[in-house]
């Protein structure tokens, strides 16, 4: 009897916690769905008049009382005397100012959800060394938290890019709006990612010992060695492409043996598509830039940290950077403390052509207008820390026929904010991604609205 009553105990318990962990579950399917509508919210198109605004067009002179007329996604008109279409909805921006949507070139937005303790959520690398075949495109998450709260802050567009390994991907040029990876591609493979081989004496951690390191002629070794790996994986590629063309031309010789990775490379070692390289130090961009020259390809710099120390070679063989380091401190001890907050001014003055990102991998991307603003408090003109992050990014992308500036015919990526866009102060109004009003709503506007009341 006692044993039947303690089973019947067990029995009882056993009920009542499943009971909770689906109720539990309900409650959790419930928030995801709520929290999936919400990232879901793709604004409503049609045609806008924004009137009365500032409009700071970047590429030319601004327009202190303007309208801006958005239609079919694209900007449609812009001028002091504009005349607005019938039937379309007026937006009266008296007071506030039209910028171009904010484009942060180098991030891992939609990649990467929670990058601790939910390993399921992070999808920004691939096992192995060489994966050019690797897409971030297919990888992003359209609704993923990041999105709304990076696009409230004025930014449109990103570019986000795979890491690991010696070739990590294909990057992918997106805007912030739409339901399927489809949807918000801009530019689904851009740029073929490359973590350049540097020279590293590090080679480890022992939990007894601490850093192992190696000596510095050994490091030149394992570089040259990786540089020299690299190097006959593009000439492989060269060779895979002719023979592939030979058979198109040629059917009777023999058929070629499909490989993904080689088929991925073919336009990026043939100069037709750009190749991102990952470089810091001087001595490693001034690699990357004589590489550029032997290979005969395209190539941009992402990170760029002593960049500036390389313009020559930079400027010789027409590389661009993407400028990543501003929230980040100084890499050697006797540096100055604005070293990277400089950076961008220096650049600026050598002529080299490049842009700034953050460089982060979703949830501070927001912080693009402030990492440009930081570089104009260091010297950076403040017309050209606003192109950094709109018109200058475009060009490096080579998208500045679509994005970048307020222009006539560009797609309709349009901030209207009520101060300078750059200013933490600022908040932003209105905003337009691919011609799309949108709700200026994320999960801090959420968040804050449910604990604002509270005592």
């Amino acid at each position: 009897m006692k044993i039947a009553n303690y089973e019947l105990r067990i029995m009882k318990t056993f009920f009542y916690l499943c009971l909770s962990v689906f109720i539990c579950g309900q409650f959790s399917f419930v928030s995801a769905q709520n929290s999936g509508t919400q990232q879901n919210v793709n604004g409503k198109a049609g045609t806008f008049a924004v009137t009365n605004a500032r409009i700071i067009t970047v590429s030319g002179a601004t327009i202190e009382n303007g309208t801006v007329v958005i239609s079919n996604g694209k900007i449609a008109a812009v001028g002091a005397n504009v005349s607005i279409p019938a039937g379309a909805e007026r937006i009266d921006a008296k007071g506030l100012s039209v910028y171009p949507g904010m484009i942060d070139a180098g991030t891992n937005l939609g990649l990467a959800e929670i990058g601790q303790g939910v390993p399921g959520s992070v999808d920004i690398a691939e096992t192995g060394d060489m994966n050019a075949n690797a897409k971030a495109i297919l990888g992003i998450h359209p609704h993923s938290a990041h999105v709304n709260v990076t696009r409230v802050n004025g930014i449109t567009t990103v570019m986000s890019l795979p890491i690991g390994g010696i070739i990590s991907g294909q990057s992918a040029v997106i805007n912030l709006v739409g339901s399927t990876q489809a949807e918000m591609a801009v530019v689904p493979a851009f740029g073929l990612v490359i973590n350049f081989p540097r020279i590293t004496t590090f080679s480890g951690f022992n939990p007894l010992t601490g850093p192992q390191t190696i000596e510095f002629g050994e490091a030149v070794k394992q570089r040259d060695k990786r540089l020299e790996d690299l190097k006959k994986l593009f000439k492989d590629a060269e060779n895979y492409a002719r023979v592939r063309d030979a058979y198109a031309k040629d059917k009777s010789l023999p058929y070629p043996t499909a490989d993904l990775k080689m088929e991925a490379m073919i336009p990026y070692a043939r100069g037709e598509k750009p190749i991102v390289f990952r470089a810091e130090r001087e001595r490693d961009i001034r690699g990357v830039a004589k590489f550029i020259s032997e290979m005969k390809v395209k190539g941009i710099i992402i990170g760029g940290q002593e960049a500036w120390k390389a313009a020559d070679d930079l400027k010789k063989n027409n590389i661009a950077v993407i400028y990543t380091n501003i929230y980040n401190l100084p890499v050697q001890e006797d540096d100055a403390y604005d070293y990277l907050f400089s950076a961008p001014m220096k650049l600026s003055q050598t002529g080299v052509k490049f842009c700034i990102s953050t460089g982060n991998d979703g949830a501070e991307v927001r912080d693009l207008p402030y990492h440009a603003g930081l570089a104009s408090a260091y010297g950076l003109a403040k017309d050209e820390a606003l192109k950094s992050v709109t018109l200058y990014p475009a060009q490096i992308l080579g998208l500045s026929d679509k994005l970048g500036s307020i222009e006539v015919g560009k797609m309709a990526n349009v901030v209207v904010a009520d101060g300078d866009i750059l200013e933490p102060r600022t908040n932003i109004k209105y905003l337009f991604v691919n011609g799309r009003l949108l709700p200026l709503t994320s999960r801090h506007t959420e968040l804050y609205d449910s604990f604002k009341d509270r005592r």
